[in-house]
This record gives C-alpha cells, sequence and structure tokens, in this order.
C-alpha cells in the first residue's frame, strides 16, 4: 500500500486530524461524515467494521449510534489515537480497534452487516483484493469512496508526496462487479480539490464550499466531481 511506512509513524498519527480537518478541512470531515451515515442509515445494534479506521473518526461515531463496531487499521500509532478517541467520547466499552491488513480480514465470511472504507482506495495498490475481502465478510452492505481520474485532483496529483491512484466510473463498475458485488447508488462532490480547502481559513472555505456545491448541483458536477462515494450490496 502507497505510503504505509509513513503512515505508520506515530507523529503523523498525532498531527493527522489536526493537519487534515482543521480550517476549511472541518468542511470535508463534516462532508465524509454525512456520506458515511446516509449510506449506512440506522446503525444501532448492526455489526460493522470499518477498514483503514485510523484515528477513529468514523468509527467512534458509528459506536455513539449504537453500531456494534470494529475499526481495523495497519498502523498502531492511528489506532492509540483512535483509543484515546474513544476513550473521551465514553464509547471504549462499545467498539473494538484490530491492528490487521485489510487484504487478509481475520473475520468468517458473512460476518457483518456493513463494511466501509473511506480514504483508503486511494493508497491501494491491489483494489480488487481489498474489495474482494471486504465483500466476502459483509452479509449486506460494501460502502467506499475513491479519488476520481478525470478531476481537479489529476491536475496536481504527481505532486503529492505519496501521489494517489485515481478511478474512473468504468474502473470503479469493474471492480465491484468482480468482487460479486452490485451497485446501488452513487454520489459525487468536491468539483475543487481537497488541498485547496485544507489551505484556507474557515471564512474563505465557506464561501468556496457555496460555490463548489452550486458548480457540483449541475449537469457537469458529476463529471467534474473528485470524489466519489460508492454504495453496493451482496
Amino acid at each position: 500500500m502507497k505510503g504505509q511506512e509513513w503512515y505508520q509513524a506515530t507523529e503523523v498519527a498525532e498531527e493527522y486530524d489536526e493537519k487534515r480537518f482543521s480550517r476549511g478541512g472541518r468542511l470535508i470531515d463534516r462532508r465524509e461524515k454525512r456520506a458515511v451515515l446516509e449510506a449506512l442509515g440506522p446503525v444501532e445494534d448492526k455489526r460493522v467494521l470499518e477498514i483503514a479506521c485510523g484515528t477513529g473518526r468514523f468509527t467512534v461515531m458509528l459506536a455513539e449510534r449504537g453500531a456494534e463496531i470494529t475499526g481495523l487499521d495497519i498502523s498502531g500509532p492511528m489506532l492509540q489515537e483512535g483509543r484515546e478517541k474513544a476513550q473521551q467520547a465514553g464509547v471504549a466499552d462499545h467498539l473494538e480497534f484490530m491492528r490487521g491488513d485489510a487484504a487478509r480480514l481475520p473475520f468468517p465470511d458473512d460476518y457483518f452487516d456493513t463494511v466501509f472504507a473511506m480514504r483508503f482506495f486511494h493508497l491501494a495498490d491491489t483494489p480488487a483484493k481489498f474489495l474482494s475481502e471486504m465483500a466476502r465478510v459483509s452479509k449486506n452492505q460494501v460502502f467506499f469512496d475513491t479519488f476520481n481520474r478525470f478531476s481537479t485532483r489529476s491536475i496536481y496529483n504527481w505532486l503529492l508526496p505519496m501521489g494517489s491512484r485515481l478511478y474512473g466510473r468504468d474502473e470503479v463498475e469493474d471492480l465491484v462487479s468482480g468482487a460479486g458485488l452490485s451497485l446501488v447508488d452513487a454520489e459525487h462532490d468536491f468539483v475543487l480539490p481537497y488541498g485547496l480547502y485544507r489551505q484556507i481559513p474557515d471564512w474563505i472555505a465557506d464561501d468556496l464550499r457555496e460555490f463548489d456545491t452550486t458548480v457540483g448541483s449541475t449537469g457537469l458536477g458529476d463529471k467534474l466531481a473528485s470524489v466519489s462515494y460508492w454504495d453496493a450490496r451482496v
């Protein structure tokens, strides 16, 4: 997986949320959480697995809503940040964080109601293998996001230290089909790239986001979107 050593560094884990989801980045955090909540629906008493849970942003959020959730990640320092976040939220007894490899999930077939991954497939070197494993352990839903090839992200992607794997819709549909899944819904957002939001203060980011969503609601929105959220069923 791209950036595996970087991602497991303690200093990266400690600064991860602050660097990505403060200032204008809070709008990204808000949109991603809304995407997960809308896709998963009511989660109380549902068994949920989050792949590449990182610092536990979504894991803790869903635990607070009554899910029986497991967060899996390859980074020990990231998981430690998640455990501390769960303690602060008072849900440490209602979730489990596990260190593991998403290519070899340590769970039996059809074990979870929902399996999801956010900010994972842009780093995946073998996306078909990861998605097949997610489908194997889910008895119902698989949800994930991608960065899109034909978008503003493609303009600067080569400048990023790790780069990103960018996807076209046809490629995602082939991956979904190859994993034995059926695509039931897709949403597309952020005509402007994530990186721009992180570099600007809140008051500018709010106006920029309003412009972004206005353009996104037009006929060009889906074609220009840099991020897509994919909802599939087993």
